[in-house]
């Protein structure tokens, strides 16, 4: 079933008021807008933004007061040509196992994925430039088999390819993240070069806040419960277990979207005092989010929002190159 017809009619009607922009972009598995935040710095009003498109409730609340534009829900119901045109397609995709594994059919091969709704997109608007991301185990995914179909899709629908891991913690960040960037160009004539990291020197005291409430210093309990565990794994010869850092940490492990349950990936030394959590605000932070950017939402929903997300750094370094290679 496709979207009802005056949702559709808003669409276009969303397209027509960006007439007077340079690029048209859409915003697909948007979560809470990392990617888009990081063009929208990097091209700024060289750009709008047309559609965008996310399932989940709580994310969308905060994607909409933060850009007063509510995603659409489930792309997978939502027919190519009732997107509007556009230039730039923008998708951190999830990663999914393929149903067929190899390079047999192409686009085909995409089928019964979230990755196929990406690619007929594409296939009927043709944008100029596709921009994907995922996790860095995404290029030895299924032995290199995910990667290669996605890689062979696009080619296929006609776009030069590049891609590069990159870690957010050299580019701004004090977090250790590496995730892969996909970049399709429609343009063959373009010569794409990512962004050389700046190293600028960061650490994690720079995104502490200095006055925290006591509900994110960790229980007695579940501290006791972090050291057991620690000391378990100790034994049997492996890393596992919570991680702790200070002030002075360089970066810090990955955030994910499970850090609501107990924090363990990211403890912050306390003197005196049990470990604490990162705060909302700080794992904001971490990804690189500004302070304007507001969190409408619990703090759980924040912790899944921001881990979900993407560093907002290396996306304005990406986007920027984009443009200039676009305008070359």
């Amino acid at each position: 079933m496709s979207i009802k017809f005056q949702e559709t009619q808003q669409m276009f009607f969303n397209f027509k008021i960006m007439q007077d922009v340079d690029y048209r972009a859409i915003d697909l598995f948007a979560g809470i807008g990392g990617i888009r935040l990081g063009f929208e710095k990097a091209f700024k009003d060289k750009i709008g933004f047309v559609f965008s498109s996310e399932i989940d409730k709580y994310a969308k609340i905060t994607y909409q007061t933060n850009y007063d534009d509510t995603p659409y829900g489930d792309i997978t119901k939502i027919k190519e040509e009732h997107i509007p045109s556009h230039d730039i397609l923008l998708a951190g995709f999830p990663c999914q196992a393929f149903s067929i594994a190899g390079l047999r059919k192409g686009f085909e091969d995409t089928r019964g994925t979230l990755f196929f709704d990406v690619a007929r997109i594409a296939r009927y608007h043709k944008p100029k430039v596709v921009f994907l991301e995922n996790v860095k185990g995404f290029k030895n995914h299924d032995r290199g088999n995910t990667f290669s179909v996605v890689k062979k899709t696009l080619e296929d629908l006609g776009y030069k390819v590049f891609a590069e891991v990159l870690n957010a913690k050299e580019f701004g960040v004090p977090q250790n993240r590496e995730r892969i960037y996909i970049i399709g160009f429609l343009d063959h004539d373009i010569e794409f070069e990512f962004p050389k990291p700046p190293n600028k020197p960061v650490k994690l005291g720079d995104i502490l806040e200095h006055k925290v409430d006591d509900k994110y210093t960790i229980s007695d309990k579940l501290w006791a419960g972090h050291q057991r565990r620690k000391l378990e794994h100790k034994k049997k010869g492996n890393g596992f277990g919570y991680s702790m850092f200070t002030p002075s940490s360089t970066y810090t492990s990955t955030i994910s979207a499970r850090y609501y349950k107990d924090g363990s990936e990211i403890l912050i030394e306390q003197k005196d005092k049990n470990p604490r959590k990162l705060t909302p605000r700080e794992a904001g932070r971490l990804q690189g989010f500004p302070d304007s950017f507001q969190i409408p939402v619990s703090d759980t929903q924040a912790y899944k929002q921001f881990g979900n997300s993407v560093a907002i750094p290396v996306i304005e370094m990406l986007a920027d190159n984009i443009l200039k290679a676009l305008e070359k």
